[in-house]
């Protein structure tokens, strides 16, 4: 079972940048296709975007697309989100998980976000 670690989150002010970064514990997290999803509160889970395990390619959701950006270290075996231009409700429990999901997938712990003034 894979399982993965986000970290990163924090506050940051409205308009402000963040980036976080997703880890793997025992295995190549190269090996994988990785997504970043979100869950703000009271809402349901909303996928941000993926990026290919084998050429790198990153396909992102319409609404996500142009303000985050995903990307991979392979030195370090790390998935990054690079988040600019942060809005109040960009708020949420962000996360990363092998691409595709399925209703078995196991979810880490998430890593918080709050933007606020």
């Amino acid at each position: 079972q894979l399982q993965l670690v986000e970290s990163g989150g924090g506050l940051v002010q409205p308009g402000g940048s963040l980036r976080l970064s997703c880890t793997a514990a025992g295995v190549t997290l190269d090996a994988y296709a990785i997504g970043w999803f979100r869950q703000a509160p009271g809402q349901g889970q909303e996928r941000i975007g993926c990026i290919n395990n084998s050429d790198g390619r990153t396909d992102y959701t319409d609404a996500m697309e142009g303000r985050f950006t995903i990307s991979k270290d392979k030195t370090n075996d790390t998935v990054y989100l690079q988040m600019g231009n942060l809005k109040i409700e960009d708020t949420a429990v962000y996360y990363c998980n092998k691409f595709p999901t399925s209703s078995s997938t196991t979810w880490g712990q998430g890593t918080q976000v709050t933007v606020s003034a």
